[in-house]
C-alpha cells in the first residue's frame, strides 16, 4: 500500500483505542516488540504517556541497538505530542507542500524534532487530543511506521 497523507489519517483514526493505561501500553508494546524481532535490523520500541512522557514500556527488539535510537525516539516523540498526528503523517504533509518543518515553523534547531515515520499517536475513542505516543526507531521509517501500525491493529482485533 502507498502511504499518503489520507491514508496515513485512516490509520490514525482506525487505530482509536477503546482505553489506554499501563496494561495496555504493556500489551501493545509486547506485541510490538514481538513483530519487530522478525526483522534483521535491531529496534526499540516506546510506549508512554502523553501528559507526562511517563514512560509505560521501553524494550529493543534484539542486541546491537544504540544510544542514538533514543535520540530519535525523543525527537519522533516530539512531533507527536506537538503535532498530535504520526510522524510519517507530518512528513508526508510537508512533503506534499514542498516544504520542510524548518522552513514551515521557522525553526533553527532540527535536533529537537524528526519528521521521519515511526512516531505515532496514541488516541482514545471518546477523548479529545492524543493520550499516549508510541515510538520504533532501528528500521527504515515506512518499517518503523508500519510495525506500530500492525502492532495496534493486532492488539485491538485480540480485544474487540
Amino acid at each position: 500500500m502507498s502511504l499518503t497523507v489520507e491514508s496515513i489519517a485512516a490509520q490514525e483514526e482506525a487505530c482509536r483505542l477503546p482505553s489506554f493505561d499501563s496494561n495496555v501500553a504493556w500489551e501493545i508494546g509486547n506485541i510490538i516488540r514481538t513483530n519487530l524481532q522478525k526483522f534483521t535490523r535491531p529496534a526499540v520500541v516506546y510506549v508512554a504517556h502523553a501528559n507526562s512522557s511517563q514512560l509505560l514500556f521501553f524494550a529493543t527488539s534484539k542486541p546491537g541497538t544504540l544510544p542514538d535510537n533514543m535520540h530519535w525516539v525523543k525527537r519522533k516523540e516530539a512531533v507527536v505530542l506537538r503535532w498530535g498526528r504520526s510522524t510519517m503523517g507530518m512528513r508526508l504533509s510537508l512533503q506534499a507542500r514542498g516544504k520542510t518543518l524548518q522552513e514551515t515553523f521557522e525553526m533553527n534547531d532540527p535536533s529537537i524534532y524528526a519528521v521521519h515515520g515511526g512516531g505515532f499517536p496514541v488516541k482514545v475513542k471518546g477523548v479529545e487530543g492524543v493520550v499516549g505516543v508510541i515510538v520504533v526507531s532501528g528500521l527504515t521509517q515506512e518499517d518503523d511506521h508500519a510495525v506500530i501500525v500492525d502492532g495496534i491493529k493486532e492488539y485491538l482485533a485480540k480485544n474487540s
